[in-house]
């Protein structure tokens, strides 16, 4: 299966903000996390009530995240929440959002979709950057393949 151009573009950018890293460790938000680091890319977990995740340093919000503007954010919090992360992505100029969903509602917000279409941010609803993020464990392969076929897979809202 070929990877959808806004997956693909979003995949080659370097700089990565991850909202939701937990402390606790087992949210999809640290898994994706993770393996954004092992795959080489500069990620910053975003949690506002924590100074350090998965080992790292973590910032309140995304204006905090030191040097310029990341390239992308993906939003792996509660959908209540993501479109203050959307605002803060339009008022900082990050061009590219993700908003986590697997099987289920995830964190994608249909108005923060579209207040990321009125900001000109390109946005994947739904999906997961595991499904397409070399190299793709057995379980988000069969997730990439049953959500191509019901229509759930992340693409360009």
């Amino acid at each position: 299966m070929k990877t959808p151009e806004p997956i693909a573009d979003f995949l080659q950018q370097k700089r990565i903000a991850v909202t939701g890293v937990s402390r606790a460790g087992g949210e999809a938000a640290n898994v994706v996390y993770r393996k954004l680091r092992s795959a080489g890319y500069e990620v910053f977990a975003v949690n506002p009530n924590a100074e350090r995740l998965e080992g790292d340093p973590a910032y309140p919000d995304l204006a905090a995240i030191p040097g310029a503007p990341v390239d992308g954010a993906v939003v792996a919090s509660h959908p209540s929440v993501a479109l203050g992360i959307v605002r803060q992505c339009a008022e900082l100029g990050i061009p590219r959002v993700w908003m986590h969903r697997s099987f289920g509602r995830g964190s994608v917000s249909q108005p923060a979709v579209e207040r990321c279409r009125e900001a000109g941010i390109e946005v994947i609803a739904g999906g997961c950057p595991m499904m397409f993020c070399p190299p793709v464990d057995l379980g988000h392969r069969c997730m990439r393949w049953i959500l191509a076929r019901t229509g759930g897979i992340a693409r360009a809202a």
